[in-house]
């Protein structure tokens, strides 16, 4: 027989359990609607960085409900959210699991500003305990700040002068990456909710890019600290755009030895028929409860884990 449940266990089981109607009642009184998406996908993901956790049937387990979500858009449902799990391989450590809860909506209409405003207001009302400061901040503005650089005009051996200890095998946008998590992130301060705007285009993922401004992507991260909490996007919209950033991934992954995935062409077909201009974001709901305790190990916070 198995043992009983610890009392923190317990106690972590009653935290989730107000956390999501929390949650609930902040959308009910936005009327946005919530939608319940399949859990096992065709297809996972083409981004390098995330790895799906495939089934013996050559299914996998979602990373996101994104590509669900915008058929859903696309179909005309309006302004949506879904909490639920969401699974990515290999991902272990103090502040990652294999299997966490993700809630992620969309706001048809919005720009990514309006809804990294509303991901501000939803952290306060769940983090009643904490007198957070804010501020926004442009993706190369940090860059400069912290690292000296602008990632507009600087070479690639230039960025290597700051990034000595990296690995030698990555390329730019990998670069790029490891700089603002080692460089950047670590910077920002306690206490503090930080919208990180304005990435670099080759880390655009989903989004679209900035009009006038293509070096640019309309992406958005919210930090609180250091902790990053949610990832949004002003949405891309165009299926050809979306389909070559498919392809352009999978050349990715060949090229550092990952298996190539498989594209969701039902994802396509949605934007064929027209996805409405909108916002979305995904927000770890395991990180926010982290907050909310004070705890800094995430397996602090997790029921019979």
């Amino acid at each position: 027989m198995n043992p009983e449940p610890r009392v923190v266990e317990v106690e972590n089981a009653r935290q989730r359990a107000r956390c999501i109607k929390r949650i609930r009642r902040f959308f009910d009184r936005r009327e946005v609607i919530e939608v319940f998406t399949p859990v096992v996908t065709e297809t996972g993901v083409t981004d390098v960085h995330t790895e799906s956790v495939p089934l013996a049937d050559g299914r996998f387990l979602r990373t996101s409900p994104e590509y669900a979500h915008k058929r859903l858009l696309a179909a005309g449902v309006g302004d949506l959210y879904e909490l639920g799990p969401v699974f990515r391989a290999g991902e272990r450590g103090r502040r990652h699991r294999e299997e966490f809860l993700m809630l992620e909506w969309y706001r048809v209409g919005w720009q990514w500003a309006e809804l990294a405003e509303e991901v501000l207001e939803l952290v306060r009302e769940l983090t009643p305990d904490t007198r957070w400061t804010s501020r926004r901040i442009a993706w190369r503005d940090l860059m400069l700040q912290h690292a000296g650089l602008d990632p507009a005009t600087a070479s690639d051996a230039e960025l290597r002068t700051v990034a000595q200890d990296a690995p030698e095998h990555l390329d730019r946008p990998a670069l790029l990456d490891w700089l603002f998590a080692t460089r950047l992130q670590p910077a920002l301060p306690d206490g503090q909710l930080t919208v990180v705007h304005d990435f670099p285009a080759c880390q655009a993922a989903l989004a679209r890019l900035k009009p006038g401004e293509p070096q640019w992507a309309e992406r958005f991260e919210v930090f609180a600290g250091s902790l990053e909490l949610a990832n949004g996007y002003r949405e891309l919209t165009d299926p050809v755009e979306q389909r070559h950033r498919f392809e352009t991934d999978n050349r990715r992954r060949n090229e550092l030895g990952f298996r190539p995935m498989p594209i969701d062409h039902r994802l396509i077909a949605a934007l064929e028929a027209g996805l409405p201009e909108c916002a979305g974001v995904a927000l770890g709901v395991d990180r926010l409860m982290m907050i909310d305790r004070g705890v800094s190990d995430i397996a602090e916070i997790r029921i019979l884990a």
